[in-house]
C-alpha cells in the first residue's frame, strides 16, 4: 500500500510521509523516516548519555514512540521536531538516573550500587546539563501551577492539548494560553539563571 501511495520518480518528502501515517495510520510511513533518520537521533542520544548500548536503546525507545505521538502532535519540520525529541528524551532519562541516585541505596545490592557509581560518573562529566537540568526544574517551579501541569503534560509527557483540557478541566484555549505563557516565563528564567 505504502509504495502504491508514493508511486513516483522522487520520493516522498518527511511531511508526507507523516500526513500519509497521521491518515492512514501506515507503519511502513514511520519505518521509512526511521531509515532516514535513526542515524541522527543515535548521534543525539550518544551525546547525551555516552553509552553506545543505552543510545541503541534510546533510539529504538525513540521510534516506538513516534507511532503514538505523531497522531497526537502537527509536527511541521520533522527532523527538527525529532531531534528536539530525542534530546528531550535522553533528558528525562539523565533526570530519571539522578533521581535514583538520589534515592536511599541499599548497600547489600551489588547491582544498584554500580549502577549508582556509573550514573554518578555520567553526571559528572556533563556539569553544563546537570546545571542546565537544575535551573529547568528550578524554573518550572516558578511558574503557576496552571502553566506548570500544562507544560509538563504537553513536554515531558508529549500529550495533546485535547488530552490535557481532559485530564486538567481546562478550556482548550487556556491550555494553549498556558503552556504558549508558561514557555515564555521558563524561557525568560533560563536566560537570566543559565549560564552557558
Amino acid at each position: 500500500m505504502f509504495l502504491k501511495l508514493f508511486s513516483r520518480s522522487k520520493p516522498p518528502s518527511d511531511q508526507e510521509l507523516v500526513e500519509q501515517y497521521q491518515q492512514t495510520g501506515d507503519v511502513d510511513c514511520v519505518g521509512e523516516l526511521f531509515q532516514r533518520y535513526t542515524e541522527m537521533v543515535y548521534l543525539v542520544c550518544l551525546k547525551y548519555l555516552k553509552q553506545e548500548e543505552e543510545s541503541k536503546d534510546a533510539t529504538m525507545q525513540i521510534f516506538e514512540n513516534l507511532l503514538v505521538s505523531l497522531r497526537k502532535h502537527e509536527v511541521a519540520n520533522f527532523k527538527s521536531w525529532l531531534h528536539s525529541t530525542a534530546r528531550n528524551h535522553c533528558l528525562m532519562l539523565l533526570r530519571s538516573r539522578r533521581n535514583r541516585l538520589e534515592a536511599p541505596l541499599d548497600e547489600s545490592n551489588p547491582a544498584q550500587l554500580e549502577t549508582a557509581a556509573w550514573a554518578l560518573t555520567i553526571t559528572e562529566q556533563e556539569p553544563e546539563q546537570e546545571q542546565m537540568l537544575q535551573v529547568l526544574e528550578a524554573g518550572l517551579v516558578t511558574l503557576g501551577p496552571e502553566q506548570r501541569i500544562c507544560l509538563e503534560l504537553f513536554f515531558l509527557q508529549q500529550q495533546s492539548y485535547k488530552e490535557i483540557a481532559e485530564r486538567t478541566g481546562f478550556e482548550l484555549a487556556k491550555v494553549k494560553s498556558h503552556i504558549q505563557n508558561g514557555k515564555r516565563n521558563l524561557m525568560i528564567y533560563m536566560k537570566k539563571n543559565y549560564e552557558q
